[in-house]
C-alpha cells in the first residue's frame, strides 16, 4: 500500500501526540522506542516551527519501497531490494503531512536524521519571504567569498551545478533557487538533529568550513530558536 493510501485509511486511528503530532504503528514498538521515535524529537523542534507547520501524521513502518513513477512510495513489510529500499517518504492528505519513516534495522541516531530531514523538507516547503531573502542573503555572501563545501551532499551536487552551469551564481535563477532552498534543507537538518542529539559535524574534503556553518546556524537560531532548556552551539550548552 502507498504511504498516502495508508494514511488516508488510518486517518482516523492516528494517536495525538501534540497539538500538531500524531501517529500511527504498522507494527508493534514497546512504549519506551516510542519515546525515541517521537516523544524525545518532537519535544526538541524550535516553537516557531511547530507553530508554522501544518498538522502532522507520522507513520513508523518496518521498510518502505521507492515507487515505480506512476505510484508513490509504498510501506512494506518484508525488505525491498537494495535498489528500492529508502528510509523516509513524506506525503499529503488534504489536511495533513505525513511523515513515514522506515524503523527496522534502523539505528535510533540514523532515524532522528531521518526524520528531521522530512522535517526540514516540510518547512523549506512554506518558508516565509522574509527567511527565504535572509538566507538567499548569506547564500549570496558566500557565493562571493567562494566559500568551499557544503552541509550534505544533495546541496553539494546542486552547489557545484550552479558554479558550472551560471557565470553570475548571485543571480537569482531556478538554479540558484532549488541550490539555495537545499542548502537551508540541509542546515535544518543539521540544526534540529543538533538540537535534539549530542552530535558531531563529520569533517571531508565537501564539508564546509566550521566558521561558515556556524554562520548559517546562527541565522536559524535567530529565525527558530530552540525550546527552552535546549542548545545547539557550545556556548549555549556551557550556559545552560
Amino acid at each position: 500500500m502507498t504511504v498516502e493510501a495508508l494514511a488516508a485509511r488510518c486517518r482516523a486511528e492516528m494517536i495525538p501526540l501534540t497539538s500538531k503530532f500524531q501517529y500511527f504503528c504498522t507494527l508493534p514498538i514497546p512504549e519506551e522506542d516510542l519515546r525515541q521515535y517521537l516523544n524525545d524529537p518532537i519535544a526538541a523542534i524550535s516553537p516557531a516551527i511547530v507553530a508554522a507547520l501544518p498538522p502532522m501524521g507520522i507513520i513508523l513502518t518496518p521498510y518502505l519501497e521507492r515507487g515505480n513513477g506512476k505510484e508513490g512510495d509504498a510501506v512494506s513489510f518484508e525488505r525491498p531490494t537494495e535498489s528500492r529500499l529508502i528510509p523516509s517518504s513524506c506525503g499529503k492528505l488534504k489536511d495533513m503531512r505525513v511523515l513515514a519513516l522506515a524503523v527496522k534495522e534502523t539505528e535510533v541516531a540514523d532515524y532522528h536524521y531521518q526524520f528531521y530531514n522530512s522535517l526540514a523538507s516540510v518547512v523549506a516547503d512554506g518558508w516565509p519571504q522574509e527567511t527565504q531573502e535572509r538566507f538567499y542573503r548569506t547564500i549570496r555572501e558566500e557565493l562571493s567569498g567562494e566559500v568551499h563545501g557544503e552541509v550534505d551532499e544533495k546541496s553539494w551536487h546542486l552547489k557545484q551545478a550552479l558554479l558550472r552551469r551560471q557565470a553570475n551564481v548571485r543571480k537569482e535563477t531556478k538554479l540558484f533557487r532549488e541550490y539555495a532552498r537545499q542548502a537551508f534543507e540541509d542546515t535544518l537538518t543539521l540544526y534540529l538533529h543538533g538540537t535534539c542529539c549530542d552530535i558531531d559535524v563529520e569533517t571531508g574534503p565537501r564539508q564546509m568550513a566550521s566558521r561558515y556553518l556556524r554562520r548559517r546556524l546562527e541565522l536559524l537560531v535567530s529565525l527558530y530558536p530552540p525550546p527552552e532548556g535546549y542548545a545547539v552551539l557550545p556556548e549555549q550548552l556551557k550556559s545552560r
